[in-house]
């Protein structure tokens, strides 16, 4: 049995799911493939026991090909979720007018492989800075994270305040 939504709370939809692309850690498979290659090379110089060192590379790609792939995103017209764990889950939930400022950047061997990284900083005391890496599309979510975080501000009649000590400086 469910609940029902509050008179002014507009039905949440989703606007977005997404997860970080395997590219990010580009240089640590490679890393694994170079053990790899050690451990195949050293075979016959070990009578074949340097085979068991491909179990090492093995384990570290695998466990962080999984963790990367157990980690997912979804932005929707009220919050952005962020589920990762492999074994056990944690589900990090971020209130979209809590937003304080966002950027994306897009460092050159993610902009050749269409991805992007998108920051976020916000009000919220358990995850003051939010990071989506190497997400596809990132322009896109850019613009409907925009979209949204103004529209849940105007729905919750929620402003964000710059306070200047008597210096001009922001005051933190």
């Amino acid at each position: 049995m469910s609940t029902p939504a509050p008179l002014n709370s507009p039905a949440e939809t989703t606007l977005w799911k997404g997860h970080t692309s395997q590219w990010v850690h580009f240089w640590y498979y490679l890393f694994c493939l170079i053990l790899a290659t050690a451990a195949i090379g050293g075979i016959p110089f070990t009578a074949g026991l340097s085979a068991i060192g491909l179990v090492v590379p093995f384990f570290m790609w695998i466990i962080r090909w999984w963790m990367t792939k157990c980690t997912s995103y979804e932005l929707t017209t009220q919050r952005l979720r962020i589920s990762t764990g492999i074994l056990n889950k944690h589900l990090d939930e971020l209130e979209l007018f809590r937003v304080k400022d966002y950027s994306m950047t897009q460092p050159l061997f993610l902009r050749l492989m269409g991805l992007g990284n998108l920051t976020m900083i916000t009000s919220d005391a358990s995850t003051p800075t939010v990071e989506m890496k190497a997400i596809a599309g990132v322009e896109d979510v850019r613009e409907k994270l925009r979209n949204v975080v103004q529209a849940e501000r105007d729905r919750k009649r929620v402003r964000a305040m710059d306070l200047e000590d008597s210096d001009g400086g922001p005051i933190h």
